[in-house]
């Protein structure tokens, strides 16, 4: 749901009104935190989560609320509170730094193959365009990708995220049973995959129909 919920509620949220989206990340952040710290124990877990998916959101909101039209600074952007998710992996808000470790992994892979396809190039146009307008540009975009190189980078890129969950899952197996983090990491990148195998169906098959991309 975490995953999920950015693509389908905060992106139409973003483009209408920006601002209350990012305060909105502010709220999250604030009842994470306060889940975390004065709820029932059964409750920790939930508010750290939070904790971690404030992030990710906040990143979105800023990026799509007013960077959008430059891509090369989607991934920097996302990646604004790494440092902090990296030295909290060993702190009681470990699971909500390893969602939002994992969802920044997974949409580096996604930036990545977008710029090898030559989709990232597009993308300002996309952005910017009416809905008539980017219905041609996806057009393009998916010309692009079913190029047989775009479509072995695509594969590539998708079977390395698949390896990585797989891996997750091996090492959940191993972790003690109260260490949720490399579900949680499983779950984040293999719902990140289905997304975009989504969104690449829908503008390959439908263009009109993937606005949100």
């Amino acid at each position: 749901m975490l995953v999920v919920l950015p693509v389908f509620a905060q992106a139409p949220w973003v483009r209408e009104q920006p601002f209350s989206a990012c305060l909105f990340g502010l709220v999250l952040l604030s009842v994470g935190v306060i889940t975390s710290s004065v709820a029932p124990s059964k409750w920790t877990d939930f508010g750290s989560l939070l904790v971690g998916f404030s992030g990710s959101w906040l990143a979105g909101s800023l990026f799509w609320g007013w960077l959008a039209p430059h891509p090369l600074l989607h991934l920097p952007i996302e990646a604004f509170a790494l440092p902090l998710a990296l030295t909290g992996l060993g702190t009681r808000w470990r699971l909500g730094c390893v969602f939002y470790l994992a969802s920044l992994t997974g949409t580096a892979f996604t930036d990545l193959a977008m710029a090898l396809t030559g989709v990232m190039s597009l993308w300002p146009e996309v952005v910017a365009a009416s809905p008539s307008q980017a219905a041609v540009l996806l057009q393009d975009a998916a010309a692009c990708v079913l190029k047989p190189g775009s479509l072995l980078i695509v594969s590539a890129s998708g079977a390395v995220i698949f390896q990585l969950v797989q891996f997750c899952r091996s090492r959940n197996t191993l972790s003690a049973p109260s260490d949720r983090a490399w579900a949680v990491a499983a779950a984040v990148l293999s719902t990140t995959l289905l997304i975009d195998g989504l969104f690449l169906s829908l503008s390959l098959l439908a263009p009109e129909l993937s606005g949100l991309v």
